[in-house]
């Protein structure tokens, strides 16, 4: 399909509030709010938020990195604001976006374990409080538009029950980007397209993912007042994951990356820039630009089996190795103070849970008890961060290492569960990290990527089960520290151990077939209903039923009253 971005002005002349014309200039209409009264003079006091969440975006696959991927609209909101070069999220989708959401990490949510899959009957705990709903406490107005991969078997679960006004977008972790279908396996197929909470079939154009988000982000700009309430919308991207799909005219400029993965890639990526582009000409034309925050932040690292590109980090996506969990990420907005920084001081993913809260004038409760730290003067101004340590994650789950044992552990801890942890420039991983090599870019070579050609293949990796790297110098994990400093290694242990106490149990329940769309008017949503629900329902149904049998009796004595008061005309 052969799709070209619209110019903006063009774009929003049919999405602006029914009260102006579809005609009206930018300048039109910023004349017209300016005189619209004295309240549009006077600023709210909160900032706008306007968080993007992009999908297995590589460490190296902006242009700032390096890249061959031409970003010149991320790269020039990266220089304008702070460049977040010491930043990390999680290796895979769920995990990353429910300690967004919460401000709390895996161990502490039960989601410790792969990611949140569509047949589980499983979400992001109910009782756990979310970003949305905190900064709706503090007057903000909530919006998310794209991909929510946190679950959806019951209607709790969703996004419009957990804090949003409005959702727009994807329930599950990828599929189609024309036709919004998603096959889980064999006779396990539907659509996953929704406004609300209901199934989008009205609003759905065939439109590119990227392009139709971008839209429907613009809309809400469009039809929110800037001067009256502070808004938050949560733009969660399905870009760049598998599959690997782009309006054709984006290739066009990557002809020269023989490798069909990586030039497939490039072009979602420049997709994505130019919808980057046009939300925020979209915030300067409405008006949210000067009192806007702006974080954007990839969810995972880049597969380079799908044409993402980690290098020179070490690893991939679902992996505790650096190229799985350092994020590309920045913050841009005319609110910083040191404008065209880079920060390099720790950040985690959890930090933006109390810092957009406490930014956003909400409060943060000691019964929330967040992992996340308030990071606003780190980035803005420079300052040391609160943060000295990140939990990577513990998966007690996850113990395929082979030679794992609590000898290795010092006696502390069994190796072979798999378990990350950085303290200072220290990082320590035990059990099995994930697929480990380093892969260079794939422009030069034309072969798949399955076939790993020119990898720096790991060999003498077999049979460990614990590792220590100093980070800081070593930030391509090169160099096993862990026989060297056996003092270090305990220290971290003990640290793990200290974590692993306040763990609550891992939430990975079997495959529910009740999920299959086939069920559920063939889309993808809630099946699963608690015994609440069912005596609610099973009690409607006996009432339904007990007014329809009223209902006939009285129709049968009301015609039976008919027909003897015929009779008796008759015989009168």
């Amino acid at each position: 399909m052969f799709l070209r971005w619209p110019p903006v002005t063009f774009l929003l002349s049919f999405i602006v509030p029914p009260v102006w014309s579809v005609h009206m200039s930018w300048e039109n209409w910023r004349s017209t709010q300016r005189n619209g009264g004295d309240e549009f003079e006077q600023p709210i006091s909160q900032p706008h938020i306007v968080f993007i969440l992009v999908d297995d975006q590589g460490f190296r696959d902006v242009g700032y990195h390096g890249s061959e991927i031409k970003t010149p609209n991320l790269d020039r909101l990266a220089a304008e604001g702070v460049k977040l070069e010491n930043y990390y999220v999680q290796p895979l989708c769920s995990p990353s976006r429910s300690q967004l959401m919460t401000g709390r990490y895996q161990i502490h949510t039960g989601l410790q374990h792969s990611i949140i899959r569509a047949t589980q009957p499983n979400c992001l705990p109910l009782e756990n409080i979310t970003l949305p709903q905190k900064l709706k406490e503090a007057g903000y107005s909530t919006h998310m538009v794209g991909k929510w991969h946190l679950g959806f078997y019951k209607r709790g679960c969703l996004p419009t029950q957990r804090g949003f006004d409005t959702f727009f977008g994807s329930l599950l972790g990828s599929g189609d980007y024309y036709s919004h279908y998603k096959c889980e396996g064999p006779g396990m197929c539907g659509y996953d397209l929704y406004e609300g909470e209901e199934a989008a079939w009205e609003q759905d154009r065939g439109l590119y993912s990227t392009v139709m988000f971008t839209r429907k982000a613009v809309s809400i700009l469009a039809n929110h007042d800037p001067h009256r309430q502070p808004l938050f919308l949560y733009l969660a991207y399905q870009a760049v994951h598998s599959p690997l799909q782009v309006p054709a005219r984006y290739l066009e400029r990557y002809k020269g990356i023989p490798n069909p993965h990586r030039r497939k890639y490039a072009a979602m990526v420049s997709c994505l820039d130019e919808a980057i582009h046009n939300i925020t000409l979209a915030l300067k034309h409405f008006g949210y630009y000067d009192n806007t925050v702006i974080v954007y932040s990839t969810d995972n690292g880049g597969q380079p089996l799908a044409g993402g590109s980690n290098w020179p980090l070490r690893g991939s996506k679902a992996t505790y190795w650096e190229g799985g969990i350092r994020g590309v990420g920045f913050v841009h907005s005319p609110l910083l103070v040191k404008k065209g920084s880079k920060c390099r001081t720790l950040v985690h993913i959890t930090d933006w849970f109390p810092t957009l809260v406490t930014l956003g004038g909400g409060t943060l409760d000691e019964d929330l008890n967040l992992d996340g730290y308030d990071v606003w003067e780190a980035i803005s101004e420079g300052r040391p961060s609160p943060r000295l340590d990140i939990l990577h994650n513990i998966d007690p789950i996850y113990i395929k290492a082979k030679n794992g044992s609590w000898k290795a552990g010092y006696g502390l801890w069994n190796t072979a569960i798999q378990a990350a942890l950085r303290v200072g420039h220290w990082k320590l991983l035990t059990g099995v990290p994930g697929y480990s090599d380093w892969v260079p870019p794939q422009t030069f070579s034309n072969q798949r990527l399955i076939t790993r050609h020119h990898n720096e293949r790991v060999h003498w990796d077999r049979g460990k089960s614990i590792w220590l790297f100093n980070i800081t110098a070593d930030p391509y994990e090169r160099v096993d520290l862990s026989q060297r400093y056996p003092h270090i290694v305990k220290k971290m242990l003990m640290r793990l151990v200290q974590y692993n106490k306040t763990a609550v149990p891992v939430r990975y329940p079997a495959k529910d077939l009740r999920s299959n769309p086939q069920y559920n008017g063939g889309v993808w949503g809630p099946w699963y209903k608690d015994e609440k629900q069912e005596r609610d329902e099973e009690e409607e149904r006996y009432n339904n039923l007990f007014t329809n049998h009223l209902g006939k009796r009285r129709w049968k004595n009301k015609s039976k009253n008919k027909k003897l008061k015929r009779q008796s005309r008759t015989l009168a």
